[in-house]
């Protein structure tokens, strides 16, 4: 299977999955249980999400690795487990994809704070570099750093991609706020300094995720294309802002309504499509028929 850049230069438009979280939950996870242990405890659940996105008409898949971190995983006792936990978490992606998808290892941050002294630049690069290592090894066609808000953390995440191992990289950042005609992460980067950083150290693929629903999604991408107009862009909205109700967080944006906009998502700029929080197999369903339909394959 060829790199994801290759197939962008054959397809407008590339579909993502949707989220993981979201599905674990509804399979049993607890509040307080670690997600990647399901990929050693649970596989035949993991399989079945990975599956459903597949079935659903995912050209990508991500792995259950988000927090395979050994930071994250310490919370739970797990801090050793990092190289079988994410080794596991690919074989199950591509147990779902074959050879005909491709499988984006997650990489997510690690809830340390280098601003506050919780961790060193050299900690948090040898976290990075052996949970990209074990995912590399285990056979991803690509590292996916996501949910970064830290620019700082998220710059070494992506250099330990990228001194590491030969695979293309994408990065993407959650932007929360907006003042003026542009969006700021929570720890106030811009979507202009996302852009410089991230393309100098090397990033294939570029974007956003989480923290907003597919509408101010759209605003974000096209502030990025004005800023660079050939670097291609991932984005994964959210299906809408949660909100908490009867005891549990949902997310009100339907899979049609999300679908009726995916257009203007594209038209925007982005060349990945697919969905964060709150979004399912249904949402990944409509947004490929949508993307058949409008010919923005």
């Amino acid at each position: 299977m060829g790199k994801i850049l290759d197939l962008l230069k054959t397809r407008r438009c590339l579909l993502s999955d949707g989220a993981w979280g979201t599905l674990l939950h509804r399979k049993g996870l607890k509040p307080g249980e670690c997600p990647e242990s399901w990929n050693l405890t649970h596989e035949g659940h993991v399989v079945d999400i990975a599956r459903s996105y597949i079935d659903a008409g995912a050209d990508l898949i991500k792995t259950n690795s988000f927090g395979g971190n050994c930071f994250k995983l310490g919370h739970y006792g797990l801090a050793g487990r990092v190289n079988a936990l994410n080794q596991a978490a690919v074989r199950i992606s591509r147990k779902a994809a074959g050879d005909s998808k491709m499988v984006m290892a997650s990489v997510g941050p690690t809830g340390k704070l280098l601003m506050m002294g919780d961790v060193t630049e050299d900690e948090l690069y040898d976290a990075f570099r052996d949970q990209i290592l074990a995912l590399y090894e285990a056979g991803a066609d690509a590292i996916l750093i996501e949910t970064m808000s830290d620019l700082q953390e998220a710059s070494i995440a992506i250099r330990a991609a990228r001194e590491n191992t030969p695979l293309e990289v994408l990065a993407t950042m959650t932007y929360e706020s907006a003042a003026g005609d542009d969006f700021f992460t929570m720890m106030g980067v811009g979507t202009a300094e996302m852009v410089s950083a991230f393309k100098s150290l090397g990033v294939d693929i570029i974007g956003v995720n989480c923290g907003k629903g597919i509408g101010e999604t759209i605003e974000l991408v096209r502030k990025i294309r004005s800023i660079d107009s050939e670097i291609p862009i991932i984005a994964h909205p959210n299906a809408g802002l949660p909100e908490y109700r009867d005891g549990e967080t949902v997310f009100l944006e339907t899979p049609g309504q999300m679908a009726s906009r995916l257009e203007e998502l594209v038209s925007a700029g982005a060349r990945i499509v697919g969905g964060c929080c709150g979004t399912t197999p249904s949402h990944i369903e409509k947004f490929a028929a949508i993307i058949k339909k409008a010919n923005l394959f």
